[in-house]
């Protein structure tokens, strides 16, 4: 135990460091003051997938359509409030869009950051995604993209928290919010088999979810260009990993609709690949195992 206590230390002290001061506000919020959660939780993520896949690999899937409906509906709900929160406190603090500061809002800003703090935590509830791949065999969409946002997001956002916990910190996680309400809706819908009929708009989704990314860029740059008290690194950092995604989503955009087959492999392979009604298995970061479910049903 007291190793432990001197890792915890030696760790937050490293990090204090590198970062600086954190902010006050938000001391003593569950699993931000130290590290070690987040660092063991997303440990623990990995080695499930490692140890789940191989645990699973002569076994059979399994179904879980109730336990998918239960937690899309549960993901979807709680986006929706992030989002609904975020746009009132952001209005309410009157933030700017362009660039807003961490202190000029008040009691606003309390308010924007304890919605983060559910934002940060939705993250590793997001880690089911992966592992009901793991359950259900769904072993070709645990890709590198799909395990890179995961992992990452949540310890960035302990970052977040610790030392950016509100103004120009709130833009993304609405977007994002808003994307989830619609991708996680799809997945619940899509494991009930009378609404798959009514589930065109999917293909849809891979804009939107592209043109997320590039508004984040764009906001996150605005403020560099015209800066208001928010931290230049901290901007820095957020457009270089959001840049991370653009080019991983790029190629897989590439992969799925440049490359055409020629005539001659048309006429000799079935008109079936990995496309379906418009998006490619690489794509969902946050999918839970609902694409190709049919098998495990």
């Amino acid at each position: 135990m007291e190793q432990l206590k001197a890792l915890d230390w030696e760790i937050n002290t490293f990090v204090d460091y590198m970062f600086g001061p954190r902010d006050s506000r938000v001391r003593g919020w569950f699993l931000l003051d130290s590290y070690l959660p987040t660092f063991f939780l997303t440990v623990v993520y990995l080695l499930s997938i490692w140890l789940g896949t191989k645990f699973m690999k002569n076994r059979p899937a399994f179904s879980l359509r109730g336990h998918l409906i239960v937690y899309n509906l549960g993901v979807t709900v709680l986006s929706s409030y992030m989002l609904i929160e975020l746009m009132l406190s952001s209005w309410e603090g009157g933030y700017n869009l362009q660039c807003q500061n961490l202190v000029s809002a008040g009691e606003a800003d309390i308010r924007v950051a304890k919605v983060l703090w559910w934002y940060y935590f939705s993250k590793v509830i997001e880690f089911m995604d992966t592992i009901f791949f793991v359950l259900r065999k769904k072993n070709s969409q645990i890709t590198f993209l799909h395990v890179y946002h995961h992992a990452t997001m949540f310890n960035i956002w302990w970052c977040v928290l610790n030392w950016i916990p509100c103004g120009q910190s709130f833009f993304g996680p609405t977007l994002n919010s808003f994307i989830h309400v619609l991708m996680y809706s799809y997945y619940g819908f899509s494991v009930i088999p009378s609404m798959r009929k009514y589930l065109w708009w999917k293909k849809y989704l891979t804009q939107a979810q592209l043109i997320q990314f590039l508004l984040t860029i764009i906001h996150t740059l605005s403020a560099a260009v015209k800066p208001c008290g928010f931290p230049f690194g901290c901007l820095m950092f957020q457009s270089s990993y959001m840049a991370t995604l653009v080019i991983l989503f790029i190629n897989f955009y590439i992969k799925t609709y440049q490359k055409r087959p020629s005539r001659t492999n048309m006429k000799k392979v079935p008109p079936v690949t990995e496309i379906r009604n418009g998006f490619h298995k690489d794509y969902f970061t946050a999918a839970n195992g609902v694409l190709n479910n049919k098998k495990a049903q």
